[in-house]
This record gives structure tokens, sequence and C-alpha cells, in this order.
């Protein structure tokens, strides 16, 4: 089947899948690809299970049906198909072809190093979540039914946290991208994203978004590598 895809769409959670959230937008993603391509989707299949499981069903139904029709399995994000590393290496060995709208071009390394990265974000969430409750709960916190102005303040600790996280890697990777004779913003954007990575928010490169990212790593550079 020349240019056939098979669409698979994952929601974590049933709410999720009920409402339809995050279901059209991976939906829209990946018509837009095979339009581009000039294919056409042979078959869409969606799984409501967290990317952390193993026992996917519906994915496996997915591959199946991509072996049968000789077919590219495609999804709209990379994690979509699962955020552990050994998961990844499973479907690699499969010999189905896949292809992530976010990052059409990933080779094999590309996907294994990209899926490192979303499994160690995962763990630094689950442990910093982790750490953050036990703190509370030592100091008396009622962990069920928290104060609003608590939680805005921790949710807004968790994501200062997470950009100093991001910062700390990609930073070198600017300076790097400098270093080779790449001084332009817009040069450097797309240098990054030849690289396959994405923003903090998993979107595309902007000057101004680079510009943002490399003043704060030249700010709190040592700082920042430090806390990580």
């Amino acid at each position: 089947m020349k240019n056939g895809f098979v669409s698979y769409l994952r929601v974590s959670t049933e709410r999720q899948g009920a409402s339809g959230l995050g279901i059209d937008a991976q939906r829209s993603a990946i018509r837009r690809y095979v339009e581009l391509c000039g294919g056409e989707i042979a078959a869409e299949l969606v799984e409501v299970e967290s990317g952390k499981r193993s026992d996917r069903p519906v994915l496996e139904e997915a591959i199946s049906l991509c072996r049968r029709k000789k077919a590219t399995l495609l999804v709209a994000k990379l994690d979509r198909l699962s955020r552990t590393v050994s998961f990844m290496s499973r479907l690699i060995e499969t010999g189905v072809d896949f292809v992530a709208v976010d990052n059409p071009h990933a080779n094999k390394l590309m996907i294994h190093v990209l899926s490192a990265f979303a499994e160690h974000e995962r763990d630094l969430i689950g442990e910093r979540t982790r750490v953050a409750l036990a703190a509370a709960k030592s100091r008396g916190a009622r962990l069920g039914n928290p104060d609003i102005a608590a939680a805005r303040a921790q949710a807004r600790l968790s994501i200062q946290s997470a950009a100093d996280d991001f910062c700390a890697n990609v930073g070198p990777l600017i300076l790097q991208i400098r270093g080779s004779g790449i001084h332009s913003l817009q040069g450097i954007a797309d240098a990054l994203a030849a690289r396959g990575i994405r923003t903090a928010r998993g979107g595309a490169w902007h000057p101004a978004t680079v510009r943002n990212v490399e003043r704060r790593f030249r700010q709190h550079g040592a700082d920042l590598r430090n806390d990580m």
C-alpha cells in the first residue's frame, strides 16, 4: 500500500478520551502531514492509556494492522507512542515503519535519545512530586485539601523548575551552535529544529524563544547546571 498510514491517537485518561481533549489536536496534525505526503489513512485507532504502561492492546493492534497492510504507523508526537526507552526499543525491533509528525525525520538513534529524555523528564516530575508531598506532610499540611493560594504558588515553582531544567539542557546546545558559525537567532532556531529539539512546551522555535532561553542560560547557567 503506497503512502498508506495507520493513525494512532492516545490520551492518558478516560476523561480526556470522552471529552475529545487532545484527540482533535493529534488528529489535525496527522491529517495535515498525510495531506502533505499525498498519502491516505487506512485506519485510525484511539487508545486511552498512560504512556508509562507497556501493555497497550490498541497499539499492538495498530502495529499488526501496519504489517498486514504494509502501512506506516503515524502518531502526532513521539510521546504518544511511549515515554519509556525499553518500549521504544521493542517497537523499533518489530520492523514496522513509524513516523512522529512533530519529528518526521528522526532516525533510530535520535528516537532513542528523545525517548530517554522523555523518560528522564517523567521520572524527575514524579520524584519532585513525591518529595514535595513528603515535605508538606512533615509540616502537617493537609494533602487532601490544599490551600488554593499555596497550591498555585507550588504550581508556579514547579513550572519555574521545569523551565530551569530546560534551559540547563538546551543552553549549551545554543552555545555550541553559535560556535559552529551560526549566529542569527533564526539560524539557531532552524538548527535546533533540525536536531529534532522542541521548545519547553513542545512547539516550534522562533527567534524570540531562542533569545529568551539563551539569555537565561547566560545569566544563570552555572546555577542551573548545579541545581540539576
